[in-house]
């Protein structure tokens, strides 16, 4: 497949999930953006009920799973990914899935933020994160790359045990990396739902679109 070929399929994917994602982003700045004024209360009860369970040996615990939603390991992680794929196992295809989901995602990431404009809460519990609250990057960033990884994964397992092992793996994996953001205060836990959602619906209007174009290009 020609540098060219792959430019214009990761063009084409980013226009046309963009365009079926566009009415959802509306609704949602609609919806959400004076209402996350009144769950404030609620997310700074969540901090409250956390604080009870903090101690140094879960600190280093949730730093290290904070770190695995981190861009410092998923950027590796994806060129890593991206180099097996399309130089080991020569499967272009998976190359051009995770190339292009992560940098979608990333792009969606930063347009939520920018729309919401909504800060980080005041008190982190270690150190201060740079950059807006809301949508969670962290739980963006981890439903589409592990999320993306158990797709993958999935589509080679046929052991329905291992299925449901790996899965469920992969889904606890999720879920500690977002908890580890509202434990360590520099997320709200509406940043991280949100950014479950979101994460989750991209991720699936992605392997949509880039499923169907590939289909496209192989019977071009």
């Amino acid at each position: 497949m020609t540098f060219w070929k792959i430019t214009w399929l990761i063009v084409a994917h980013t226009i046309l999930s963009l365009l079926l994602f566009s009415g959802v982003i509306i609704l949602l700045v609609f919806i959400l953006r004076k209402p996350l004024k009144k769950y404030k209360r609620i997310d700074l009860g969540i901090f409250d009920r956390l604080q009870a369970r903090v101690n140094p040996g879960r600190n280093k615990w949730m730093l290290f799973i904070t770190f695995l939603g981190r861009a410092e390991f998923l950027i590796p992680a994806n060129l890593l990914l991206i180099f097996f794929f399309l130089f080991v196992t020569k499967q272009n295809w998976f190359s051009i899935r995770v190339l292009t989901i992560a940098l979608s995602s990333l792009v969606l990431m930063f347009l939520f933020k920018t729309l919401f404009h909504r800060k980080r809460p005041l008190q982190p519990l270690l150190n201060a994160a740079k950059g807006l609250s809301f949508p969670s990057g962290h739980a963006i960033m981890a439903v589409t790359f592990y999320g993306l990884l158990l797709y993958i994964f999935l589509g080679t397992i046929d052991a329905d045990i291992w299925r449901w092992i790996v899965s469920g793996i992969v889904v606890l994996l999720i879920i500690l990396i977002g908890y580890s953001r509202v434990y360590l205060r520099v997320h709200y836990a509406s940043d991280v739902l949100a950014g479950f959602i979101i994460g989750f619906v991209w991720l699936t209007i992605s392997l949509t679109v880039l499923n169907n174009l590939e289909q496209f290009v192989r019977n071009s």
